[in-house]
Formats: C-alpha cells, structure tokens, sequence
C-alpha cells in the first residue's frame, strides 16, 4: 500500500492536485487506489461550489500515472503522460463532492507499447458506480528515442 506522499513523489500532481490519498492494490495489468479530496471545499476541481462527475476522470488519469510509474523500471526516470482521448465515458451521477465516503478508483491496462496506453477505468462509492470509460495515454518520448 502506498499513501499520498509516496503517489506525489511519482506523479507530478503536487499539493491539494494529487487528488489520490492510498494505493490498495496494483500489479501489473491494473491498480485500485482510493480518494477523500474529492469532498473538500479547497478541491482545485471544483466549480461554482460543486465538484462535477467528469472530474473523476482525472481521478483516473492519476491513478494510470501512478500505475505507469510502478511498472517503470527502478530508478528509472519518470515519463509524463499526456491523456491523449477518453472514450465511452459514461456518468452515473452528477457530482461527486455530496458523496460521504471514499472514492474507489480503479484502472486497467488494457494493451499498450512503450509510447501508447490504453486504459479502462472506473470510480465507485460504498460499491455503486460513479463513471467508467477508457483512456487512451500517450507518453513522452525518452531521449535517444
């Protein structure tokens, strides 16, 4: 299990931006991390006073960035990641800051070489749905590549 500190030190959302507080579980094909932030009144996402569901998305996207740093190899560079398109996203609920418990955030590689990933992702409250959809993730390219 990883906390919030651990996920910033892999991603490059710093401060009140890493949204995610743990890591439960991850292997190589998927992660499961779980949120609080997205209750707080200081949440960057927030407008006009709401958090909105499409915000969960970059729930997601977060979690793919840890997920990709963990399979990176050790003490290699971190690459970024750009979310290239989201595809079949699909919102059960229109906000996500009325929620009282936790998010669960889940993600799975779907397929991917060294440059392209895809990913499907989806978010859940005390086990309902929130969102789903995938992600398509382009990395950086390294130098010499």
């Amino acid at each position: 299990m990883l906390e919030q500190a651990a996920i910033a030190a892999r991603i490059p959302h710093q401060g009140r931006m890493c949204l995610l507080d743990s890591v439960l579980t991850w292997d190589e094909a998927s992660i499961h991390c779980r949120a609080t932030s997205h209750r707080a009144a200081d949440n960057p996402l927030r407008t006009a006073d709401r958090l909105g569901a499409a915000c969960g998305i970059e729930y997601a996207a977060q979690a793919m960035a840890v997920h990709g740093a963990l399979l990176a190899p050790a003490k290699a560079a971190p690459r970024p990641g750009y979310l290239a398109s989201v595809r079949s996203v699909e919102l059960a609920v229109e906000r996500l800051d009325d929620l009282a418990q936790a998010l669960d955030v889940y993600a799975e590689r779907l397929s991917g070489d060294a440059n392209n990933v895809l990913y499907e992702f989806r978010l859940e409250h005390a086990g309902a749905l929130l969102l789903h959809g995938r992600a398509a993730v382009l990395l950086a390219a390294t130098e010499g590549a």
